[in-house]
């Protein structure tokens, strides 16, 4: 004889539906449209232990934030390395609506269930947040069923990864943050818009059609010179080679004009320079106004030898 009551079952497959059910209706009535973007892993750091990433896709599905008095974590803090802000949130997603996201056509999310290194975009408050961990047995075995997830994060803190969602609020995350390759070009007459990718021809295909050489950028932010509208800076990121070469290729005056990469139009622009800190510009790396790159190099080339002399910097030497 059974030990438990046989007139009661827990895990009768009606009930267990009927409960699913009345968890996704809350979650639709008391949730938050987010954003979950999948990460798609471009190579692997061994010594580091990191990833370099890109994330090229944003699927929109509900998910109750279960900290109803505000972010967890830390939360601000004044560190020597500037203003931190290491907000934690928990999210709560039903796991018969992830497994519909996911078997949606075309689909990019790899697992079948959320992945640790997935991102989270909150349009409420404008916030990226990392899963660190996914607790799949919250609550406990009800009614002998999980029917939710439960992704404890924590507030992004961007790594030169790629976005190229089509999301603008996601993909300015990159723009905003990544480094910049700063060119100033001439001649041209129209401004840029972000995201736009331009090109240069840095090798001429033969008469087959072989052996040609691109290399491609994003349009990070372009400002035209107050007194010459025909003088530019154009912040590029995102940078990419075509075919891909271990050869560091810049974009140069000697590879000739921009083109639009989505109609191989010409820009009517062409790169007269590289902008960097030795030429003393403060807006070198326009990513982040309160930055202090360009003081720090400039500043530290008066203190610290590199020299041939001095090869490992001792202020003692080489002066």
């Amino acid at each position: 004889m059974a030990p438990t009551n046989v007139f009661f079952s827990p895990s009768v497959q009606s009930e267990q539906l009927l409960y699913e059910d009345l968890i996704i209706e809350g979650l639709r009535l008391y949730g938050q449209d987010v954003l979950y973007i999948p990460r798609v892993s471009i190579s692997s750091d061994e010594i580091l232990n990191e990833d370099y990433s890109r994330f090229n896709d944003a699927y929109q599905i509900e998910m109750y934030i279960a900290n109803t008095e505000g972010f967890q974590g830390e939360g601000t803090l004044l560190s020597k390395f500037g203003l931190e802000i290491r907000d934690q949130a928990t999210f709560i997603v039903a796991r018969r609506r992830f497994e519909f996201l996911v078997d949606i056509d075309d689909n990019a999310i790899a697992s079948d269930r959320p992945r640790e290194g997935d991102l989270i975009y909150l349009p409420l408050s404008n916030s990226m947040f990392e899963i660190k961990f996914v607790e799949h047995e919250q609550p406990f075995y009800r009614l002998s069923d999980l029917p939710t997830y439960e992704l404890q994060c924590e507030l992004f803190e961007y790594t030169s990864e790629r976005f190229d969602t089509g999301v603008p609020a996601i993909d300015e995350v990159e723009n905003r943050n990544a480094s910049a390759t700063v060119v100033e070009i001439t001649g041209g007459t129209e401004g840029f818009a972000p995201f736009e990718r331009v090109f240069q021809v840095v090798k001429e295909p033969d008469s087959d059609g072989e052996g040609g050489v691109i290399i491609s950028g994003e349009v990070a932010d372009f400002v035209r010179d107050q007194e010459n509208a025909s003088v530019g800076r154009l912040s590029l990121v995102s940078i990419d080679i075509d075919p891909p070469s271990e050869k560091i290729i810049e974009f140069d005056p000697e590879y000739g004009d921009l083109f639009f990469e989505d109609n191989e139009e010409n820009t009517g622009w062409t790169v007269a320079r590289r902008i960097d800190h030795s030429d003393g510009d403060e807006n070198f790396m326009p990513n982040d106004p309160i930055a202090d790159n360009s003081t720090f190099a400039l500043e530290t080339d008066e203190i610290i030898d590199f020299s041939e002399i001095n090869p490992f910097g001792d202020p003692r030497q080489g002066q």
